[in-house]
């Protein structure tokens, strides 16, 4: 369940609510190209403005159109410890069969009060728990040390690391068995050769085909890996040009995937200097699906 390329997938929008038929097309793409699982609600996903509601109705689209053939594995995570709870329950009586959770944002736990926020819910809800490491987001690290204390309680199996440090996955590695994901694209390949099992990807949305070969390939035929890794890396430069997911929903909505490019305050759209920067990369990401996502430029 925890390997290859998860899609950390967008929420379509359209005048203010959920796009259901955008988000419907998306999943059956992912299903034709590839994609490992499905994480919907992340930070990619717009989670801290989505309703309780939203989000219930997002995993029972995912759930109902993936039906089975692949995981959906629904961020429940807050700053909360108490609503945490609450979503991560939703989630399981929903069916998914795991959740993502985030590490708290703005109230900045120690490394012990991350251990208790965890524990809390691990103990609470009996579901394999997903953690997500991504200090950019929410002010704060978790240390490895931290991470191997966690992977000893029975449900917390895997950790999203989005540091944006190799050597720091090579030292959860060291120290613990628990299934390493990537959270940054650029780093997907390096991450895997110290022990990660895939990732969780930003660039997958736009280039599912070409994310899910890069990883499958990995030990197969390292150099046609390597070769991927370095379209990803480059699509990846355009996709983060700004605050993720506008120039991920901006490239969407230019490739005609989505129906609106529209973002919840308070992310607005891309500027126009930064559509004319990512207009080549989506000129490429045009040119991968027509060949199926596959090719790299180097071949």
């Amino acid at each position: 369940m925890f390997e290859g390329s998860i899609v950390a997938i967008v929420t379509p929008m359209k005048d203010g609510e959920l796009d259901e038929r955008s988000l419907r097309g998306l999943l059956r793409m992912h299903l034709d190209s590839g994609t490992a699982g499905v994480v919907p609600a992340g930070c990619t996903g717009e989670a801290a403005t989505l309703t309780d509601d939203e989000r219930a109705r997002l995993l029972d689209i995912c759930l109902e159109e993936v039906d089975g053939r692949i995981p959906v594995i629904p961020g429940t995570g807050t700053n909360s410890t108490r609503d945490t709870i609450r979503l991560t329950a939703g989630a399981r009586d929903a069916g998914a069969p795991a959740v993502l959770i985030i590490t708290p944002y703005y109230n900045k736990p120690t490394p012990d009060g991350q251990y208790a926020h965890y524990r809390a819910v691990a103990e609470a809800v009996d579901i394999p728990i997903v953690l997500y490491n991504v200090p950019s987001r929410t002010g704060v690290n978790m240390l490895p040390e931290t991470v191997a204390r966690l992977s000893e309680l029975q449900n917390i199996v895997a950790i999203k690391e989005a540091a944006g440090s190799v050597d720091q996955v090579a030292a959860i590695r060291s120290m613990c068995d628990i299934t390493v994901l990537s959270g940054d694209d650029p780093l997907t390949l390096p991450m895997m050769s110290v022990g990660a099992s895939g990732v969780v990807s930003v660039v997958a949305n736009v280039a599912p085909a070409l994310v899910s070969q890069m990883v499958s390939s990995f030990e197969s035929d390292p150099r046609r890996a390597a070769s991927l890794h370095m379209e990803v890396r480059r699509l990846s430069r355009a996709l983060f040009l700004e605050t993720n997911p506008g120039p991920v929903k901006h490239a969407l909505g230019q490739l005609g995937l989505i129906e609106s490019s529209e973002l919840r305050l308070p992310l607005v759209p891309v500027r126009e200097e930064t559509a004319r920067e990512m207009a080549p990369a989506i000129e490429r990401m045009k040119e991968l699906a027509s060949k199926g996502g596959l090719q790299g430029r180097s071949e």
